[in-house]
């Protein structure tokens, strides 16, 4: 049986919210509202900006285990107000749906964590072990002084969070018909081909870089670097930029730019898949320059007390049962909790819309979202 809502509903919180401008890095007030609510939860906070990054630890309890709420109140730049049918800061009710910059991504779902939280407390002040959350401004870019410094600062203080829920927009049309329990890796690449820039009337005084790397940019997109497995679909490689040239059509270019992008299975590492790149430029005989940037390994979430427990949840509250487990999508933070050795998943609100002009949540999944997160802390933490 579920608790009556305590202070804002979860669409109050969610309008809150959304109101407060936070375009990454900035925070515009999100988070000193959570804090305040949290505070009046029994919830200690500790405040860990980095740089113009706002991050927050925020922990009810000292003993273990640790259940935790994970998220972040940045958004991505609205775009043009024209595309919008109400402006994207001014969150607006139309038909039982909430319209908004972040209404899916993510401040419905860190709504949905408050209020269940605070429900859930509110039933049971005296839970186990400890409840927290860890919040951040960047997880849309900037990231690196978010999530990753607060598990820095966390595992410098031996604070170990077994089960964490990342709030992100996971479902697709309705809550809980997906459920991410872990994500494929990133890595970018950034190449320049060198040659001899020269006039196209005579080429063989010239060195054509777009020649030169039409060969290997044609094997590095026909290449099956791995073949996946049961959890992870097979490695994909997309290039996903493209320059060469001075802009007329008279002068060989001497150079060309590649940015490309891998999403790679447990199948492939980082490091397996630079060395058979860098191998292949070789044999090509380029003249060539190569950096890297990881973005994060993959991680899963095998069948434990976290994942039996929220698919419990959800059917509880949705009476669905047939719900996707899959790590397919882009990367989220959960990428930097995994690797302390907590069980992590993503649950949260649909994804139809987010990054769109007039992103939008359904108030009633919304609500539902809510339910199944207090009924996973009381599977849990009761």
């Amino acid at each position: 049986m579920h608790t009556r809502p305590t202070g804002f509903t979860t669409l109050e919180t969610a309008i809150e919210l959304i109101r407060r401008p936070s375009i990454t890095p900035e925070d515009g007030g999100c988070q000193e509202f959570m804090i305040e609510r949290l505070e009046a939860s029994g919830f200690s906070v500790d405040r860990l900006p980095f740089g113009e990054v706002s991050n927050f630890w925020a922990r009810r309890g000292t003993a273990e285990p640790v259940f935790t709420f994970a998220g972040h109140t940045d958004v991505v730049p609205p775009g043009p107000d024209a595309r919008w049918d109400s402006p994207p800061f001014e969150p607006t009710v139309r038909d039982g749906t909430l319209f908004g910059r972040g209404a899916a991504d993510m401040k419905g779902g860190l709504a949905a964590m408050l209020v269940a939280t605070e429900r859930f407390v509110a039933a049971h002040p005296d839970h186990r072990g400890s409840l927290a959350f860890l919040v951040t401004s960047a997880e849309e870019a900037m990231f690196e002084n978010g999530t990753p410094r607060v598990v820095e600062a966390l595992e410098q203080r031996q604070e170990k969070i077994r089960w964490c829920i990342v709030g992100e927009p996971s479902s697709e049309k309705v809550v809980g018909d997906v459920l991410k329990i872990g994500r494929r890796g990133a890595l970018t690449g950034h190449l320049r081909i060198l040659g001899l820039q020269g006039h196209v009337a005579f080429p063989h005084l010239a060195n054509n870089a777009a020649h030169r790397a039409l060969p290997v940019l044609t094997e590095l997109t026909r290449t099956q670097w791995d073949a996946g497995n049961k959890h992870f679909p097979a490695t994909s490689f997309q290039i996903a930029n493209l320059h060469a040239g001075t802009g007329v059509d008279n002068v060989i270019p001497g150079e060309l730019e590649v940015a490309f992008s891998f999403r790679y299975s447990s199948e492939s590492s980082a490091e397996s898949l630079k060395t058979r790149v860098e191998a292949m430029l070789k044999r090509h005989e380029l003249d060539f320059e190569l950096s890297w940037r990881s973005v994060g390994e993959p991680f899963l979430t095998q069948r434990g007390e976290l994942l039996d427990a929220a698919v419990a949840s959800i059917t509880q509250v949705t009476g669905r049962k047939d719900i996707e487990l899959s790590t397919a999508g882009g990367t989220s933070d959960g990428r930097f909790i995994a690797p302390t050795g907590a069980q992590v998943i993503e649950l949260g609100p649909s994804n139809a819309t987010i990054h769109q002009a007039n992103e939008s949540v359904d108030v009633e999944e919304l609500e539902r979202l809510a339910l199944v997160y207090e009924d996973t802390l009381q599977r849990l933490m009761s």
